[in-house]
């Protein structure tokens, strides 16, 4: 009987072992299948992750594109605040999911457009994926000098940022980038100490002939917006606006952002000095101011255009973002308009938040009665005629003046010049040492409505959170 007993016992132990280790191995098999259904759902959303991210790219593309066909459309082609939603569709498989676009435009004083685009596909579309990404248009204040004719740049003159000429350059100077020109030889002339002579698009006794390039593509002119009646139309509408007067205006920038303006009178007898035209004679000119009234002390307009129809004297302390234009409708040669340049414009500091361009629809003079020690802050722009310091036929009417130096740059159409020399290269009207300094905070951020160059290109791309 005890025997029997035993047995029974060991039989139950193990079948209860038996129901136990069953138990362990569906414990753990469920266990592994949980882990392989959770891998597999990791993976699937990874997988959705990088193909939001891909969406979202596409997204980037596809306004870039939009926006080489229209630069200035922000709105998708709505007219309509975003954001813009649009299905994507792969090749293969056919539409898998989406992106959503929001687009931020170029505040006042940039060329800077901000895209932001968001993907996602259908099968998950709580997984998410963010890009921010910004394009600038270069502004023509990407180069520290720009001109449409031939440059000299003398053994006493420097340039800080890059260079460049339609024409040929003879440069005898310092500079520190990028010197062009679209000539690969050109003839220089007299005007230049040469006799009418073959030279290459770039020579002269400069030091860093290593970055002296020629020829390279030129810069045509002729294609270079600038839209003086819409800014005119801007000015009048939300700047500020001055009409004709029978002289001009004398505006003077103060350092607590406003301007102190002066409408001008009377103008001292005329000067006999170099034709602005094409330098080839000479002509009769007053230049300098004699008397003026007072207008008024003007904050500057929150939208940074000032346009005066009439020639314009300027000079003063500027804080803000400004872009002072001189320009006369209709447009007629013969009453084209010019900015001169009374006497020293500084900015308050030399930082982001001071800028100020200079338009003229014909010439930006500095005349005889300037600072013999001349700083200008500004990038200045003359449309059809040239930036220049004109040089007096009567000797008792030059000038030797010491030092210029622009910060900023300068575009012209026509031949520049600062200094006049002889033949034996020696200063006898003019500023003996000159300089100009590339302001870099220009190329993306000039001041408002410069005009710009090219088609938007990168600047950066940044994954946002989600």
């Amino acid at each position: 009987m005890k025997t029997k007993e035993k047995i029974i016992s060991n039989r139950g132990n193990v079948l209860i072992l038996i129901i136990v280790l069953t138990g362990v191995f569906l414990l753990i098999i469920s266990s592994l299948l949980g882990v392989v259904f959770q891998q597999k759902k990791l993976n699937n959303i990874l997988i959705a992750r990088l193909q939001a991210l891909h969406i979202a790219e596409a997204g980037i593309n596809y306004y870039r594109w939009h926006l080489a066909h229209d630069p200035t459309d922000f709105t998708d082609g709505t007219n309509n605040p975003g954001p813009y939603v649009h299905q994507y569709q792969d090749p293969t498989t056919g539409i898998i999911g989406s992106f959503s676009l929001e687009i931020t435009p170029p505040p006042i004083g940039s060329t800077i457009v901000t895209i932001k685009s968001t993907g996602w596909i259908n099968k998950y579309p709580n997984v998410k994926k963010t890009i921010e990404v910004k394009y600038g248009k270069a502004s023509l204040a990407h180069f520290s000098f720009l001109s449409n004719s031939d440059v000299w740049l003398g053994e006493n003159e420097g340039v800080s940022g890059e260079m460049h000429s339609n024409g040929g350059i003879r440069i005898d100077g310092t500079n520190d980038s990028l010197i062009t020109s679209a000539k690969s030889t050109y003839i220089c002339t007299p005007s230049h100490g040469c006799n009418y002579e073959e030279k290459p698009g770039v020579w002269g006794a400069g030091p860093n002939n290593d970055l002296w390039k020629f020829p390279v593509p030129e810069i045509d002119f002729n294609t270079i917006t600038i839209d003086l009646a819409n800014i005119k139309s801007i000015a009048q509408t939300n700047g500020h606006y001055y009409n004709g007067s029978n002289y001009g205006y004398h505006l003077i920038f103060l350092n607590n952002g406003s301007y102190d303006l002066y409408r001008v009178t009377s103008l001292k007898p005329s000067l006999y000095q170099i034709d602005d035209d094409d330098f080839s004679g000479y002509e009769y000119k007053a230049e300098e101011i004699n008397t003026q009234t007072y207008v008024g002390n003007f904050s500057l307009p929150t939208n940074g255009v000032i346009f005066i129809e009439d020639d314009v004297w300027v000079e003063g302390i500027v804080k803000g973002n400004i872009i002072l234009v001189s320009a006369d409708f209709p447009d007629n040669p013969n009453t084209n308009t010019s900015i001169y340049i009374n006497g020293n414009i500084n900015y308050v500091e030399r930082d982001d938040t001071n800028r100020l361009g200079l338009i003229a629809q014909k010439n930006i003079q500095v005349p005889r009665h300037a600072p013999s020690n001349l700083n200008i802050d500004a990038i200045m722009l003359a449309q059809k005629g040239r930036v220049y310091r004109a040089y007096y036929y009567n000797s008792r009417d030059r000038r030797i003046k010491n030092y210029i130096e622009v910060y900023g740059g300068i575009i012209t159409n026509k031949t520049w010049t600062w200094t006049w020399v002889n033949s034996s290269n020696n200063v006898i009207d003019g500023y003996q040492t000159t300089k100009s300094i590339y302001d870099s905070k220009l190329t993306y951020s000039p001041p408002p409505y410069f005009p710009t160059t090219g088609d938007y290109t990168f600047i950066s791309w940044e994954e946002l959170p989600n």
